[in-house]
């Protein structure tokens, strides 16, 4: 904006700097304390010179040109970039974006002056309650060296009408009469590199091209003009400038030795080599087993030989799938101290304040329901994220609540005041993990590696401040509660005043909405406790509220003068958090969590437009705070422009000590996602995964052809390859101009900053084998004040059918990864020392059941679908495909394990076996076999680091989840593909409430259908174990050799089922004894029953040459 232009309004009447319109649609309206909006035209407010905050003027910044570049942020800038952060903006699809002005956001206090509803000193004008505005470090801004305060409608009136200052009554300075602008230092200003004036193409910064829907990024950002794009600015300095090619340009590669920020690492072949070769031998000897099962039935029982051979060839299909994509396993290190130096390092000329090189990462935390997901787990999520070891002014968080609840909207106000006490703390003392309920409840000494004398004294009183919080936090459903029915209260009352004031007496009793209401006085646009039309779960309006507005580029150092803890060295500043609420209407499929994280993509590429997302579930926190820094080393490495994404392992608190239910789930976690590390890459499991943002809108993977060896600009200057940007016609020829609106939608905004977020996204061409970069320095530049732009998503368009999450599965995440891998694309599995992330997970066993059938349903549904791996394209790796092929078929497995868990009882019953006769050969094959699982197994744990418990925790979970979940996901599948009936599967709870014990849930006993099947496959195994022990009593030559071999195989099946009864049984002591009894009885008279009805199959079977099975 253009400092000679104090307001948007301005800016749009003038059109200055030749910038074209952006066909923003614009309402003015003032919002009264109903949450009514009264429309005004805009002739009507340009008449009256009404300009104050409760009137919407909402439109685009109009970007400065390389001929109109301010010096300085004026203070009217700093009026707007005011309101629009401490605005709340509703609005939706085919709707208009209305601001509402944010006095005051929560009850408690506001602090920080980054923070939603901060204001300063009283305004000096008669009349006017308004409050002076805040810099970023809460110090009042006076436009006027007669120090008259003013606040930000005064300010903008006053210039409106004669440009005096209403105090000495004296012209105001702005950039175009003075050089030393009034107001000091904004927020967002945007200083050289120096942290000075200097050459203004020194300091048009590359988000500030793509956050403008008035200019022409294209043509001007992209070599059109008179300029190359260069170091954070349109303009690449000249070689023969003051640049000493270290971190200004792109240097010398010779200056310094270059090494790579990342490591691969293979396995020891002492390992891996044994490993491939069991592996081999495996597949051979099972070739040939099946192979004598098919040739050698057994003709006195074919029913059994029929059902062993074709669940054994099911089996044999099912193990390449899972075993064979396993062969490549990699360890992966890096470098975080070169991240520093190259990235991080000050430098005397170019880099004195040593801003940062690293590109932006932009946050997205998803949210559904607060009674569900408690507001303080989200809370202290928030705070991990807050506190992160990345640069401040480099990240941005965004939550997204899909109930738009007031109860999330304040919890997370909360938590941005409470950041302001605890991310200074964090970084003063290095606390590790940066989620305060975890760090607060960490056994053992605090104190270890602490070296300030002050840290006992402060996390005492940062402890205390904690406990408040969260009885704020716990308190707030009661408080919303009690301030709505007082705000309903006196608007009966109002009505009830205006009846009797007009002299009628009504007929009915008085109904006013139960609204609820924001601490401001107004009604919450989101959805109330109350429902009513357009506010209520599945309709409501769209919401976007910038809580904490972006951070100053440089540091901004505490002072010992602070009201709890001395931060006189310490780095107060706060990242960027906004929160959102994505419109919904009834009658329309809003796509669950995929739809939230694409609304969140849109909005957050014209607020921040970070090259990288990492999304994280409300419930997983930050447990490494420098794990993001080794995601981003694996982005900005040289051949990291083809990466995708970097998935990181999810690890889980609150699991008990036994892992019960494999919750831990390792043997995925450390074993199979690492072995496709060594492939094209390892799935997306929906959590703790950085993104490439250009990846996410369906690209293809950059090419070195898109490059030419050398490229002019318009001014005939020749850029270097690794210098090149790109728009986004060249990552896809059939894709046009006239496409961006069908593939993205009408907004020019999201567009213009799909190529801006590529180029940011590049490694730094710091060697001559860097061919496909941006130079280095591009990104220490300071961002473009806020557009508060808020991107709806238009039907027709490609957003989850190409762009962005995937739509149409219950398993988004695995889709949405199958996608990118299918077009070319590579993903990195990056496996920290230190945990990066944790969350929780269900320890009870309904509900694991109902997790894993969820998932079990989404890998039908992919297989039913056009994203079955079979289908795939040929950049997909071979061994790629098995595994996504392995997704899709998993769930099919059940029918075959299901019929295999009977079979040992119908052997034990009918005294037949599957083959004929033990025999040599059968021997043989079962002990090569078994050795080779063995040794398998043995191996996998020393490669996987997974411990041996672990592996077979998950062996016992495999048959408990495909007797159950994963049987009733394929019933639920075909139901739907053949008869298009949709089935659920529901709970009933039968909760025990028992608050003293950590793993109290363990216990509780949640009756659901998903337990039948596994319940009657132990039943019958246990009847036939009974019956055929009975039958061997009574018979007059008993074989205890064959009942011995029949109930060897029992065994097996119950050994895996040991705790599904666990969990049956619920806690120790708890289960009546009568229950045993009862089973007992009831166990005996069957089995007599049985033998009664058919005492002699023993001996007939004896007789009749010893065709059963025979213990050898």
């Amino acid at each position: 904006m253009a400092s000679s232009q104090p307001s948007k309004k301005t800016n749009k009447s003038t059109g200055g700097g030749g910038g074209a319109s952006s066909g923003q649609n614009v309402k003015f309206a003032r919002r009264t304390s109903s949450g009514r909006y009264v429309s005004l035209s805009k002739d009507d407010i340009d008449a009256s010179g009404e300009t104050s905050g409760d009137y919407t003027n909402y439109t685009v910044h109009i970007p400065s040109t390389p001929d109109n570049q301010p010096t300085e942020t004026s203070v009217a800038t700093k009026a707007e970039e005011q309101y629009v952060s401490n605005s709340l903006f509703t609005g939706g699809f085919n709707s208009v974006t209305r601001a509402h002005l944010m006095d005051k956001v929560i009850d408690s206090e506001v602090n920080h002056p980054q923070m939603a509803g901060s204001k300063g000193s009283s305004c000096s004008m008669p009349a006017c309650d308004g409050k002076v505005m805040k810099d970023e470090r809460g110090v009042d801004i006076i436009p006027c060296e007669c120090r008259f305060k003013i606040c930000r409608d005064c300010f903008l009136d006053a210039q409106k009408d004669s440009g005096l200052c209403p105090g000495c009554k004296e012209p105001y300075k702005t950039e175009d009469n003075d050089d030393d602008p009034p107001g000091g230092t904004g927020t967002l200003s945007l200083p050289g590199p120096d942290g000075k004036g200097g050459d203004p193409r020194q300091r048009m910064s590359v988000v500030k091209r793509n956050q403008n829907g008035e200019f022409d990024h294209n043509k001007w950002l992209f070599n059109e003009t008179s300029g190359t794009y260069g170091v954070g600015n349109a303009y690449w300095p000249p070689e023969n400038g003051d640049g000493d090619g270290k971190s200004g340009g792109l240097g010398d590669p010779a200056d310094k030795p270059w090494r790579p920020l990342t490591r691969t690492m293979p396995i020891d072949a002492g390992i891996i080599s044994p490993y491939r070769l069991l592996i081999a031998i495996r597949f051979v000897v099972l070739c040939f087993f099946l192979a004598w099962r098919i040739r050698h039935p057994n003709n006195d029982a074919m029913w059994l030989w029929f059902m062993s051979i074709v669940c054994e060839l099911w089996f044999g299909f099912s193990w390449i799938l899972d075993q064979i994509p396993k062969i490549s396993p990699v360890n992966r290190s890096t470098d975080l101290q070169l991240l520093h130096d190259k990235f991080e390092m000050p430098d005397r000329t170019k880099n004195p304040t040593g801003r940062s090189d690293l590109p932006g990462l932009d946050f997205f935390v998803s949210t559904a329901d607060p009674e569900k997901e408690p507001p303080l787990v989200t809370a202290n999520t928030i705070l991990s994220i807050l506190a992160v070891e990345y640069p401040v002014e480099k990240v941005a968080c965004y939550i997204s609540d899909d109930g738009g609840a007031l109860l999330t909207f304040e919890a997370m106000a909360e938590a941005c005041s409470f950041a302001d006490l605890w991310v200074p703390f964090c970084r003063k003392h290095d606390i590790e993990p940066r989620n305060p309920d975890t760090y607060f409840s960490l056994k053992g000494d605090p104190t270890k590696n602490k070296k300030r004398t002050d840290f006992v004294k402060d996390r005492r009183r940062v402890k205390r401040e904690y406990d408040e919080f969260k009885v704020r936090i716990n308190n707030l459903p009661d408080s919303i509660r009690r301030r709505s029915d007082a705000f309903n209260a006196r608007e009966e009352m109002k009505m009830l005043k205006n009846i009797r004031e007009s002299g009628v007496d009504p007929l009915e009793p008085i109904k006013v909405k139960r609204a609820t209401w924001m601490a401001d006085g107004t009604h919450w646009p989101g959805t109330w406790a109350n429902p009513s039309a357009d506010h209520k779960k599945g309709d409501h309006a769209g919401i976007l509220q910038v809580m904490l507005k972006p951070p100053s580029p440089d540091p901004l150092r505490g002072s010992g003068d602070d009201n709890l803890i001395d931060f006189s060295d310490v780095d107060i500043r706060l990242p960027m958090f906004v929160y959102m609420s994505r419109e919904k209407r009834s009658g329309y499929d809003h796509n669950k969590k995929a739809g939230a994280m694409n609304a969140l993509v849109r909005s957050s590429a014209v607020l921040s437009n970070g090259p990288f997302i990492l999304n994280l579930d409300c419930d997983h926190y930050i447990y490494n705070c420098m794990a993001v820094r080794e995601g981003i080393c694996f982005m900005m490495d040289r051949g990291g422009e083809d990466i995708c994404y970097i998935q990181f392992p999810q690890r889980f608190e609150g699991i008990d000590p036994s892992d019960r239910y494999a919750n831990h789930n390792t043997v995925f976690f450390d074993g199979n996602m690492r072995a496709l590390d060594g492939l094209q890459g390892p799935f997306y499991v929906g959590t703790g995964c950085m993104f490439r943002r250009f990846a996410l809108y369906g690209f293809d993977p950059p090419k070195l052809s898109m490059i030419t060896p050398e490229k002019k600009g318009s001014d005939g200057n020749v850029s270097a390859p690794e210098a090149q940007a790109l728009k986004a016609t060249d990552f896809d020829p059939d894709l046009n101009v006239n496409d961006l609106p069908r593939r993205f939608g009408n907004s020019t905004l999201l567009a213009a900053s799909i190529p801006v977020a590529e180029f940011q996204g590049r490694p730094i061409a710091d060697h001559p084998a860097v061919k496909y970069g941006r130079p280095p320095g591009v990104l220490r530049n300071a961002r473009e004040p806020l557009d508060a732009t808020t991107v709806a998503e238009a039907d027709k368009t490609e957003w989850g059918d190409r762009v962005g999450w995937i739509y149409g599965s219950v398993t988004e995440d695995v889709v949405t990864g199958y996608r990118m891998h299918n077009r070319g694309w590579r993903s990195i599995y990056c496996l920290t020392k230190r945990d990066a992330f944790r969350g929780s997970a269900p320890i009870n066993l309904t509900d694991r059941l109902h997790q894993v059938l969820r998932w079990a349903t989404g890998s039908v549904e992919i297989f039913f679908s056009r994203n079955n791996a079979l289908l795939a394209s040929k950049r997909l790796m071979f061994l790629q495909r098995l595994a996504y092929l392995n997704v899709g078929v998993y769930p099919f497995t059940s029918l075959f394990l299901l019929i295999y868990c009977f079979l040992p009882a119908l052997s034990l019953f009918s005294g037949q076996f599957i083959v004929k006769n033990l025999n040599t050969t059968f021997l043989v094959y079962l002990l090569l076999i078994t050795l080779c699982l063995i040794g398998l197994a043995v191996l996998e744990v020393r490669w996987s680091g997974v411990s041996l418990e672990d592996w077979w925790r998950n062996e016992q979970f495999w048959l408990i989840s495909g007797t159950s979940s994963h049987l009733a996901a394929v019933i639920q599948g075909l139901l739907k593909v053949i008869a298009g009936i949709e089935i659920s599967f529901t709970l009933t709870s039968k909760a025990v409430e028992d608050t003293g014990d950590t793993y109290a849930e363990l216990y509780l006993v949640k009756w659901t259908s998903l337990m039948i099947p596994p319940i009657v496959i132990a039943m019958v195994n246990v009847l036939a174990m009974v019956v055929a022990f009975s039958r061997t009593i009574y018979s007059i030559t008993p074989q205890w050799g064959k009942f011995i071999g029949g109930s060897f195989f029992s065994f097996w099946v119950l050994a895996h089922l040991y705790p599904f009864f666990k969990g049956l049984m619920g806690r120790r002591g708890k289960t009546p004894t009568i229950v045993f009894v009862w089973s007992g009885l009831i166990a005996i008279t069957l089995s007599l029953l049985w033998v009664a009805i058919n005492p002699n199959s023993g001996m007939e079977d004896a007789a009749a040459g010893g065709a059963g099975f025979k213990f050898p």
